[in-house]
């Protein structure tokens, strides 16, 4: 291995190195490298560079926590079933975020909606996207590497090709999952906006039957003489009538313009 470790330029052995490096493929003469970035999930959502050396007639895997290589077997067989094994795992974790969307959905439907909706919103946005982005670069980088191997007899072609459109499936699976939470936005920002212009409607019809209420108590609270119902013991009483006088006639003409307004809609 301190042969292979002679060999690949240093620049390179910093790039495996990285564990942030995002997907690359690189030709070069007596090796190439092969840097896979993909989405891992745990207990949260990761993302794991995997970096390989392709030599003439073997490949090596990059092993960080040592610092050394790995001789994976076969030249074109080895990294595919390193990577297969991963994206398979990482299939089969990414329902969790179909199901979450789903049930984001049904809640949604069911008028069941959370007061933690934007935050599992947000979260589920955050994480999709990171894996779109992800899987992209990755199957662009797996596609260059087919484009530059297809024409040698040796390689496996169609292991390649398997591992590209399962990376493509899931990225447009993703972007199913996008489109819905950005319906979901949609429609959870118009149900707000709906009860806000609701709430906004009855305040402005208990100012307008306040009003003038307001307006008489105002009125008859001015510190002035000449005041009527003033003078005489019924002052009391008759303001009293006046207040209610004016709330029926008030809540009438709303009623009737309500009326109005709803047979117009």
């Amino acid at each position: 291995m301190e042969k292979l470790e002679q060999l690949v330029d240093d620049l390179h052995l910093e790039d495996l190195r990285n564990e942030l490096h995002p997907s690359f493929f690189d030709e070069n003469d007596g090796y190439d490298m092969l840097i896979v970035r993909l989405p891992i999930i745990n207990a949260t959502l990761e993302a794991k560079s995997i970096g390989f050396v392709i030599a003439d007639d073997k490949s090596y895997l990059y092993d960080k926590t040592k610092k050394l290589f790995d001789e994976t077997g076969d030249k074109f067989e080895g990294p595919y079933k390193i990577l297969d094994k991963i994206l398979d795992k990482f299939l089969k974790s990414f329902t969790y975020y179909q199901d979450t969307v789903a049930d984001l959905e049904e809640n949604m439907y069911e008028d069941k909606v959370t007061d933690d909706f934007m935050k599992n919103w947000l979260a589920l946005k955050k994480d999709i996207v990171r894996i779109e982005r992800l899987l992209l670069r990755s199957s662009l980088t797996i596609d260059e590497l087919i484009e530059f191997y297809e024409h040698e007899e040796a390689f496996p072609i169609n292991h390649y090709i398997d591992l590209h459109e399962h990376m493509e499936r899931t990225m447009r699976s993703a972007g199913l999952q996008l489109s819905k939470l950005d319906y979901l936005y949609s429609f959870y920002t118009a149900r707000t906006n709906d009860k806000m212009n609701k709430m906004i409607f009855i305040l402005t019809l208990l100012s307008a039957v306040f009003l003038p209420l307001n307006l008489v108590v105002g009125f008859f609270g001015m510190n002035t003489s000449g005041l009527p119902f003033a003078g005489g013991s019924m002052g009391t009483l008759n303001a009293v009538l006046l207040m209610v006088s004016l709330l029926l006639v008030s809540s009438g003409v709303l009623y009737l313009w309500k009326g109005k307004t709803d047979k117009n809609i």
